[in-house]
């Protein structure tokens, strides 16, 4: 019965916005919002691929410098207790951009290709926000609906996205195209990184020269190429409310970085594995990253009127103990439900308006994102499973509190997965085919002590949560063609 009725209302919006336009749509709020002395607030969303939760300084990195991020969380809201969607990529950007959790986003696989999509039916934080007057723009790994599907951005909100739409083409830093809006945009100087049906053997991890000395040709690194077109919609929209979303392929692998690029001269001479030293040089990067979007903000005079939120799709693929520490001390990784494949880096600032230098331990998720954007923007969002943070971040009462949170493995080839609850200092986990594990966080923060058998009426209380949170999902399909074949 839930899920009918969150069709129905998703069928209902688009309906609006289909007869009167996606401008026209929710008019009260937008007017409501347009009219008050400062315009509504630009939003810059970071999301970045794998980053793990004690990657950065204010989470305990000790390594790696992030003083771009330390400032922000200085200067802004630093969450504790903040968790991704999901422990893998899809399904993670399923769960930010619907703001419904993994018993009912609609995309809940992450195998091939990445060619399965959301629906036409499913609403974005962007189709919202732009009902409400926003210039919408994305820059970096989609991961949501390949060229030629429903899913892709430019149906669901987005004026314009650039990057890559296929989260298994994002793999490559040097490939020979991105997409605009599912036009290609050739990348000259990209040809021995081309997957062809050849399996043409790729260079190994590692730092490349910028000049091809095979060929002379000056090769183009992705995410440079992402960053400046995200800080080209910034300069276009300066005169009106956008939002920018940056979903970031860094840190993910595979580690390919420009030698020249002077976060390598960082780590280059390191006695690491050369995968290691490129993630750390990555690391790097988003930083100064988020600095160029910060000076960007201040040249413009938008910083006071501009929301930056910063986290990680997932957490680390390895915790890399005794080197870069990526999950502290938190259990698991990328694609497992324990703590370090969930928890992540949360950094929301807006001058002036958030406290600077709070610490909150409110347990929160990526599907608490959108509910909160639309708060910011002088709106509301009904139909999700997400609360907005908006009390916590301005410092009012009524800050509300999910029951549980609640996450569900990316289904595997046979439809099989997982499920976890965090509900209050109790964390339950539930692996395909094995006996239920609990922990209590409050005590046992990295997860070591399975404490189920002692606690039976607690895994009662969660057996019912996890029933009730799940609902099937739609028809996860694949693409026909060979996952690596689709966007060549």
């Amino acid at each position: 019965m839930r899920e009918m009725e969150m069709i129905i209302k998703r069928r209902d919006f688009l309906k609006k916005c289909t007869s009167i336009g996606m401008g026209g749509l929710l008019l009260s709020n937008r007017t409501l919002a347009l009219n008050t002395a400062t315009r509504p607030p630009n939003i810059i969303l970071i999301m970045v691929d794998d980053l793990g939760w004690a990657d950065i300084g204010s989470y305990g990195q000790k390594v790696v410098p992030t003083p771009n991020l330390d400032r922000m969380a200085s200067k802004g809201v630093r969450f504790t207790n903040a968790y991704s969607g999901c422990s893998l990529c899809a399904p993670s950007r399923s769960v930010l951009m619907t703001g419904l959790h993994m018993g009912h986003t609609p995309l809940r696989i992450n195998l091939g290709g990445g060619g399965a999509s959301i629906r036409a039916e499913d609403v974005t934080v962007a189709q919202r926000l732009k009902s409400l007057g926003y210039a919408t723009g994305g820059f970096g790994k989609w991961g949501l609906g390949d060229v030629g599907t429903a899913g892709i951005p430019e149906k669901h909100g987005f004026d314009l996205f650039f990057g890559y739409y296929n989260q298994f083409h994002a793999h490559f830093y040097f490939p020979n195209y991105l997409y605009r809006n599912s036009k290609r945009v050739p990348l000259k100087g990209n040809e021995e990184f081309s997957w062809t049906t050849s399996k043409r053997q790729m260079p190994p991890m590692g730092a490349l020269t910028e000049i091809n000395p095979d060929t002379g040709k000056r090769r183009q690194f992705s995410h440079d190429l992402i960053l400046q077109e995200m800080l080209q919609f910034i300069r276009d929209q300066k005169d009106n409310p956008f939002f920018c979303y940056g979903p970031w392929t860094l840190p993910h692998g595979r580690f390919h970085i420009l030698a020249e690029d002077p976060a390598w001269a960082m780590f280059k001479d390191k006695p690491w594995e050369e995968d290691v030293k490129v993630m750390a040089a990555m690391n790097v990067m988003i930083d100064r990253g988020v600095g160029q979007v910060r000076a960007l903000l201040e040249k413009l005079g938008l910083a006071d009127n501009t929301v930056i939120i910063f986290m990680s799709d997932n957490g680390a693929p390895r915790n890399l103990e005794g080197i870069l520490d990526c999950s502290g001390p938190l259990r698991g990784s990328k694609g497992t439900l324990y703590e370090g494949g969930l928890r992540v880096p949360l950094l929301i600032c807006w001058p002036n308006r958030i406290r600077p230098g709070a610490v909150s331990d409110l347990p929160v998720y990526s599907a608490d994102i959108a509910p909160t954007l639309m708060e910011l923007a002088g709106s509301t969002m009904e139909g999700g499973d997400g609360l907005s943070l908006a009390p916590t971040l301005l410092g009012r009462d009524g800050q509300r509190e999910h029951k549980y949170l609640y996450w569900e493995s990316a289904y595997d080839a046979k439809g099989k997965f997982g499920q976890a609850v965090r509900w209050g200092k109790w964390k339950a986990i539930r692996n395909p085919n094995k006996p239920l594990e609990l922990y209590d966080l409050h005590k046992d923060q990295g997860e070591t002590t399975d404490v189920a058998a002692a606690h039976s009426d607690v895994v009662r209380q969660i057996e019912t949560f996890m029933q009730e949170a799940h609902e099937p999902p739609p028809p996860q399909i694949q693409p026909d063609m060979a996952p690596h074949q689709r966007w060549l």
